[in-house]
């Protein structure tokens, strides 16, 4: 609505292609998001979607080929590498691998202490407090602050993680996969831990994943990506109480609760983003394939007031034929 204060971040058209030999990979292809200040935009989707490309470009550690980055109202495009360093400060990453992101030689008061020292925020013995503090906020004490990340479970590594996304006092955080390689019981702490500091600390997050139950706790925006595009974004408990894509509907009958045997099954492997079939790119999984989603590319449609679908079968100015 037009009285809405303006999104923390924004994308818009987001296009990323790499160039690999002689193909190029389509990673990420047109997808438009907006992330509200202390609110949580879930983006989920299968493995090879495009939603880990969509987190780099968010945070600029990958360039777009295309398209436009909003953070806080700055172009995120057009900003020069001091301003970026600047803003880096209010981005911050937790990534899916606990131990592949944290440094084996380094003890946790240099791991968390480090974006400290980058950005000149603390040194010497407030350096240290700060760490301390940083680590009890997430559920560890000043007893680890010289041990190493082999010294720790994988739940107690993804609080360091944490600890040292939280140390430049950041808006927005990008949670790629963060739980995904963790137990179910200890995803459910990190979830509650995350939620929690973001009701404190009036954080916002891109949640990423590929467990719909997660984002689903998590979000209170999803969006479903399938093969670098956003096919279906809405309210949470709405979207999972009522997919309209295909592709939605296959990822929710996934789920246990949510499962509707008399749905068909989609069959098949998601084609390669190198080659993109033409049309609807879900078009050759989908049981409800029509004659138009092999030719022409769907457009978005509102079908609801807070919620959009891009497919055929739900735009109204036209008879869709099934194959």
């Amino acid at each position: 609505m037009s009285g809405d204060p303006p999104p923390l971040f924004e994308a818009r058209d987001l296009v990323k292609h790499f160039r690999i030999r002689r193909s190029v990979v389509q990673a990420v292809n047109g997808v438009s998001l907006a992330i509200p200040r202390g609110r949580t935009l879930g983006l989920v989707g299968e493995s090879g979607s495009g939603k880990s490309t969509v987190a780099r470009l968010a945070l600029r550690l990958l360039e777009p080929t295309s398209g436009e980055l909003r953070f806080d109202g700055t172009d995120l495009r057009r900003a020069s590498r001091t301003e970026m360093r600047a803003l880096r400060r209010r981005m911050q990453i937790v990534f899916q691998d606990p131990f592949g992101s944290l440094n084996p030689r380094m003890r946790v008061l240099d791991a968390v202490g480090e974006p400290l020292a980058v950005h000149r925020l603390a040194r010497g013995r407030a350096r240290v407090d700060r760490v301390v503090e940083l680590l009890e906020r997430v559920g560890l004490s000043a007893r680890d602050l010289h041990k190493y990340a082999h010294q720790f479970s994988g739940g107690q590594a993804q609080r360091i993680g944490i600890a040292r996304a939280l140390a430049t006092d950041p808006d927005l955080i990008v949670c790629d996969e963060a739980v995904s390689a963790l137990d179910v019981s200890v995803q459910a702490q990190v979830l509650n831990l995350l939620k929690r500091l973001q009701a404190e600390l009036g954080l916002s997050y891109l949640f990423i994943a590929h467990d719909l139950n997660v984002v689903r706790y998590m979000s209170d925006e999803v969006c479903v990506m399938y093969l670098g595009e956003i096919v279906e974004r809405g309210d949470g408990d709405a979207l999972f109480a009522d997919p309209r894509h295909p592709y939605t509907q296959m990822l929710v009958d996934a789920i246990p609760e949510f499962g509707r045997r008399e749905r068909a099954v989609p069959e098949g492997e998601t084609p390669s983003p190198s080659n993109p079939p033409p049309g609807c790119r879900f078009h050759t999984r989908c049981p409800q394939v029509a004659q138009d989603c092999r030719t022409e590319v769907p457009l978005v449609h509102r079908i609801a007031p807070d919620r959009t679908a891009a497919c055929h079968l739900h735009d109204p100015r036209r008879e869709v034929t099934l194959a």
